[in-house]
């Protein structure tokens, strides 16, 4: 196998076999070019081009994004060393490629940086500073130890695949950085328009958002700063309210006048503060809005953006999202994906026939007196640890009718209160017990703090393995788009091509062929569906 390593953002990398080479886009476009293949040729879901490995794709891939390079698969030694190290039980230490050639060789081990911060010598080092040595070597090293301990593990095969998948979401969050979501400025100013009034000067607040202040300041009878917390807790405890906070949900519940214009207060400064116009200047370039995702950015291996807060656009945000003149955009999410994902870790043949529809809780309403809400009120009960109202009855129906499902998550919850790791299917694994959690089992708060780690266990192992799913998902269907349709959105179980008007049909069979080589590549021969729902519009707002 070829074997291209990148030691940093310079771009210095070598092929093995093989003789350094100046270049790495160069390198790269030559050895993606000699393994091209012919149309109709046999290939995995990452076809079989080089394998290009190198220290961090977010520190070296954008420079070859903006060459125009784009390797078809990697992997990613930061991100592989993190699961490596949660393997072990060792979750959050250094996972650098430095971190790594320290921990192999015996050296003192350095603490990561930002990817995106530049390497900086210390004016006073508190470390002796490792023996001089080529980062090529490094990189190589690492890697081949990886490799080793990948063996290891209790299942190679759906570890690599689990560090295959998370290598490809690596080049995928890169790309969907570098290309960018369509945004319409126009519409976006429009919006914020009509919802605030017109851009404010700098400092100053829009239109409506001071007109509800002042609304609040006549409710209260005194001047009163929406924006102060304290200040409103104080201005409701004078009028001889006692509230607990200032959420929303919470103010909803009390009567007072002045309780519907600091919601509406509320709502709109969010809507300001993060997807306003100031927002738009800096994310919003060329027409595209491009953030910065984090692969893996969440212990469930769930992404996070870290700027741009792409995870978290409103509803109301969506009519901007507008594809191209003569481009379609084409949005694709996972129906009940969860649920799916249990039933194919679990084995339990009767979720089984109900998650080979497509609508599972209405598959289930029949176990559960013919009510779908009731349905979903177990099976979410089970995955989350829900105990409130109607929970326990709901989760006995489920036990009874489904029991390998309900073993399953019960089994996690049972290891995170005794303080033991669990597992997603392909491997990722969750972080170990805290010393503050040990000291509190300890106490008289023990039983309260098991059953809280418990919780997260139990869910652990059916989201983390649902953003695997997603994750190869979006590997399969990477590799499967036609030029020049590109990945722009991914969130959890939500994908978004930008293709022109005429792939759309292809790539809506693309997205429905990725779902269902994504299951096989997890489950095998399951009778569990994960159907995708995809639609080709001219705007966000209109996909159902």
């Amino acid at each position: 196998m070829h074997i291209a390593v990148a030691a940093g953002p310079g771009g210095t990398g070598v092929l093995r076999p093989g003789g350094p080479v100046p270049d790495l886009g160069e390198a790269v476009r030559a050895a993606e070019r000699a393994h091209s293949r012919e149309p109709g040729d046999a290939a995995g879901p990452w076809g079989e081009s080089p394998r290009w490995v190198w220290a961090d794709a977010r520190q070296i891939y954008p420079a070859l994004l903006a060459k125009g390079v784009r390797p078809a698969r990697c992997h990613d030694i930061a991100l592989t060393e993190s699961l490596l190290l949660a393997y072990a039980g060792r979750y959050g230490e250094p996972r650098s490629a430095a971190a790594a050639y320290a921990r192999l060789h015996g050296l003192p081990v350095p603490e990561d940086r930002e990817a995106a911060e530049p390497a900086q010598a210390a004016l006073f080092d508190t470390e002796p500073p490792a023996p001089p040595v080529e980062e090529i070597d490094v990189v190589t090293d690492v890697y081949d130890d990886q490799i080793r301990r990948i063996a290891a593990t209790a299942d190679p095969r759906r570890f690599r695949l689990l560090v295959a998948a998370e290598s490809a979401g690596a080049l995928v969050a890169a790309e969907m950085g570098h290309d960018g979501m369509p945004w319409r400025r126009d519409v976006h100013d429009e919006l914020l328009t009509e919802m605030l009034g017109p851009r404010p000067a700098h400092g100053m607040r829009p239109a409506r958002l001071q007109a509800l202040a002042d609304q609040i300041d006549a409710a209260f009878g005194r001047p009163v700063n929406p924006d102060s917390p304290q200040q409103i807790l104080k201005a409701f405890k004078s009028a001889g309210i006692s509230v607990p906070s200032t959420r929303s949900h919470v103010l909803k519940q009390v009567e007072h006048p002045g309780v519907a214009p600091l919601v509406a207060y509320k709502e709109l400064a969010r809507l300001h503060s993060f997807h306003g116009w100031a927002w738009a200047d800096q994310w919003v370039r060329d027409g595209r809005f491009r953030a910065e995702y984090v692969a893996g950015g969440v212990v469930s291996g769930r992404w996070a953006t870290s700027g741009g807060g792409a995870l978290q656009i409103p509803k109301v945000m969506r009519r901007v999202v507008v594809a191209d003149d003569g481009w379609k955009l084409v949005v694709a999410d996972a129906a009940q994906l969860e649920p799916r994902v249990l039933a194919a870790m679990a084995g339990d043949r009767g979720l089984a026939r109900a998650a080979g529809e497509i609508d599972l809780y209405a598959a289930l309403a029949q176990a559960f007196g013919g009510q779908r809400d009731h349905a979903k009120i177990a099976m979410l009960s089970a995955m989350y640890g829900g105990t409130s109202g109607d929970a326990p009855k709901l989760l006995a129906v489920m036990r009874q009718r489904f029991p390998m499902a309900y073993a399953f998550v019960e089994d996690a919850a049972r290891a995170g209160e005794e303080g033991r790791l669990v597992r997603s299917w392909l491997g990722r694994s969750s972080p170990p017990p805290s010393p503050r959690w040990r000291e509190l089992v300890l106490g008289p708060e023990g039983a309260r703090a098991a059953r809280d780690r418990g919780r997260f266990t139990r869910n652990f192992v059916v989201q983390a393995t649902a953003a695997e799913w997603a994750l190869v998902l979006i590997a399969v269907l990477r590799g499967r788009l036609p030029a020049p349709a590109r990945l722009v959105f991914f969130q959890h179980d939500e994908v978004m091509a930008h293709c022109p008007a005429g792939q759309a049909d292809e790539v809506i069979g693309a997205v429905g062929e990725a779902a269902r080589e994504a299951s096989r590549l997890l489950f095998g021969d399951t009778p569990v569906r994960f159907p995708m729902h995809a639609v080709a519009v001219n705007r966000y707002a209109d996909a159902k």
